[in-house]
């Protein structure tokens, strides 16, 4: 045998793991589901909509982007909040290039400045001025740019509008250059590594949040608690409970005559059936559990596990 040293291999083949950070309704669901070609994360206006990291992938010929779309960070006022705002800062340390975006107008505010600050010390990072299409003048543009060049933690600044899917192509010469080389790590046909009953709860929380006022839904959790197919059929039985704090939310999450769950599980019902490309029967509950953000139990029981500490 020779007693030269193994080479270390070859591959064809790269991967980027990217952390997608920002401010809450900064855009970055609405971006990771542009770039993916797929609906892997719910998008509302209302802040914290995405309350763990979700994943999305793509693969372009030899490169795979692996995005991770996080919680928008901000002052966590229950365990819940915590645990959003450490699944955002452990996502930068767990990836090849951190991809912050920011709006075209209004001052840094103290999440972001915060971030900024933990950029400086985890590796690499671009910056992206989403919702181009809002800017009044282009010399508005320029100094935006200007001022976040002038942070010193970005290696360069991009602007998109994904409203407009504009220069949105772009992020993938940009991110590519941080590819290592390697095996994928994805199915190269996939888009995301979220079990599919999870992203049926994702899509009925989503509804929940486009119909209903500001306070309750925050205060909402879905568990998918049967997602069964039917033998012989192109039909899946899905009995999901959408858990809240209050007696008194129950009764709004149901509404009069159950016409508010009625709407909720309608209209999640057509997302599911184009996600899953068949039938689907579905079923909503209202339970409450007390409290249940600031339960650690119930916070593990809803799939808001914490991961160890890195």
């Amino acid at each position: 045998m020779s007693n030269t040293a193994t080479n270390t291999p070859h591959y064809d083949t790269a991967s980027v793991f990217v952390a997608v950070i920002g401010r809450p309704n900064v855009g970055k669901s609405s971006l990771t589901n542009l770039l993916v070609g797929e609906k892997v994360a719910i998008v509302t206006s209302k802040p914290q909509t995405t309350r763990t990291r979700i994943t999305g992938v793509i693969t372009r010929g030899p490169i795979q982007y692996v995005l991770l779309d996080t919680p928008g960070v901000h002052k966590a006022r229950n365990k819940l909040g915590k645990r959003m705002d450490k699944t955002a800062s452990d996502s930068m340390g767990d990836v090849d290039v951190s991809m912050m975006l920011f709006e075209p107008y209004g001052a840094l505010n103290e999440s972001e400045l915060a971030l900024v600050d933990q950029l400086r010390r985890s590796g690499p990072a671009i910056a992206v001025i989403n919702k181009t299409d809002l800017v009044k003048a282009p010399e508005d543009l320029e100094a935006r740019k200007a001022e976040i060049q002038a942070l010193g933690v970005f290696d360069a600044v991009y602007t998109v509008s994904v409203r407009d899917k504009k220069n949105c192509e772009t992020l993938f010469e940009a991110l590519g250059r941080y590819a290592v080389q390697g095996p994928h790590y994805f199915d190269d046909d996939a888009y995301t590594d979220m079990p599919e009953k999870e992203l049926v709860a994702e899509l009925i929380r989503e509804k929940a949040l486009l119909f209903m006022r500001d306070e309750i839904p925050h205060g909402i959790a879905v568990v998918v608690e049967r997602f069964k197919e039917r033998p012989g059929t192109d039909l899946i039985d899905i009995d999901a409970n959408i858990y809240c704090e209050r007696e008194s939310h129950k009764g709004m999450v149901i509404g009069k005559g159950g016409a508010m769950l009625k709407k909720i599980a309608s209209a999640a019902r057509v997302d599911c059936e184009e996600f899953l490309g068949c039938r689907v029967n579905l079923q909503c509950w209202v339970k409450v559990k007390a409290d249940w953000r600031d339960n650690e139990f119930l916070l593990n029981s809803f799939g808001f596990k914490q991961e160890s500490g890195r």
